[in-house]
């Protein structure tokens, strides 16, 4: 049926009421849409505070296919005093996802260590911490796609054998904490996907390639002594201050596609503080990098799902570091799909141009 000029009138008003770009966009798939058809799986972390704003709400509701919680079930989010356990931020999470899936981050982390844990004894800690992983996982059983059991276990810096992540876990039990809290998640909840989560993978240093080497033999680890791994997450956190080269990025997950696992990009952003300054020019860069990212990594068909870590600019831990280091900051981050004002960036074109060009 032809519209009407009414109807048309109608249209165009509305469009410039709200802006072109709302026109754009309504004709336009959405990430999770055009992810979908690649055979992925496109979801963002997401935090409290983004349902606070119904339009933020709205966006990661309709661009989202799964969302991971950000930060509320953290350790010291959920263990702010040795017998609390708030669960109120994740529980309303979940409330708001309803029927989309959600992925739980993180069981069991080295970084998230309240100091009523760390003034506790060896055998002290060894309780605190098994206790943290029966009853969270318990608590969510059945409601939960996936838990990130363990996150970021490797860091080379903290010079220990192996290139393990110093911390509370690593005090209490050594490096046979992965395996420990894989096994205990299991029991807790048989029906969650468990992942091991790592960071810094991407980058093509010698930082990098001892982060790899390292998941390498972790996966080997878990896999002979039948621990319950079904995923291996890299986060993607592109930082271009340090090389990078996507197409043996792309390679290293084939060789951990072998193990016959699958692979999650669980925390894609791009650092854009050593782009230009002139946002189109920095925003081009930023959507370069995405696409660049995808268009590698995306050639690998144990890759299943992408998620940003957040999806709008407001919302990335880069804005909010910026502000708390100088509130009246002009030049803020846009790392992310979509900006501020929850428009979207040359970010969101590029991903879902190497959605579209997915070939496996």
């Amino acid at each position: 049926m032809r519209p009407t000029r009414r109807d048309t009138l109608a249209l165009l008003a509305a469009a410039l009421a709200g802006g072109m770009p709302r026109l754009a966009r309504a004709e336009s798939p959405t990430l999770a849409a055009a992810a979908a058809e690649a055979g992925i799986t496109f979801g963002t972390s997401i935090a409290g505070d983004t349902l606070a704003d119904p339009a933020q709400a709205a966006l990661y509701r309709r661009e989202a296919a799964i969302f991971t919680v950000d930060y509320a079930l953290k350790f010291g989010h959920l263990r702010p005093t040795e017998d609390a356990f708030e669960t109120a931020d994740a529980d309303a999470i979940l409330a708001f996802a309803g029927s989309t899936p959600v992925r739980g981050h993180t069981l069991a982390w080295n970084e998230s260590r309240p100091d009523w844990l760390m003034a506790l004894s060896t055998a002290e800690k060894r309780k605190a911490l098994d206790r943290h992983i029966d009853e969270t996982a318990a608590y969510y059983a059945g409601r939960l796609h996936s838990w990130d059991v363990v996150n970021e276990p490797f860091w080379p810096g903290h010079g220990l054998p192996g290139g393990f992540r110093d911390g509370p876990w690593m005090e209490a039990f050594g490096e046979g904490y992965v395996e420990r809290a894989f096994r205990r998640a299991g029991a807790a909840d048989p029906h969650a996907r468990l992942v091991l989560n790592e960071a810094m993978a991407e980058r093509w240093d010698e930082t990098g390639a001892a982060i790899r080497a390292g998941l390498l033999r972790l996966v080997d680890r878990l896999q002979d002594a039948g621990a319950p791994l079904d995923a291996v997450g890299l986060q993607g956190h592109l930082l271009p201050r340090y090389p990078h080269d996507d197409n043996g990025f792309a390679d290293f997950l084939g060789e951990l596609a072998t193990r016959r696992v699958d692979i999650y990009i669980t925390e894609l952003d791009a650092d854009d503080s050593t782009f230009p300054n002139d946002i189109p020019a920095r925003d081009a860069a930023v959507a370069a990098r995405y696409r660049d990212f995808l268009a590698a990594v995306l050639t690998v068909p144990a890759v299943k799902m992408v998620i940003t870590w957040q999806l709008a600019d407001s919302a990335s831990w880069y804005e909010h570091a910026a502000r708390e280091e100088d509130p009246d900051a002009t030049r803020l981050p846009r790392p992310l799909p979509f900006d501020a004002r929850f428009a979207p960036k040359p970010a969101r074109d590029a991903m879902l141009g190497a959605f579209g060009r997915r070939r496996v």
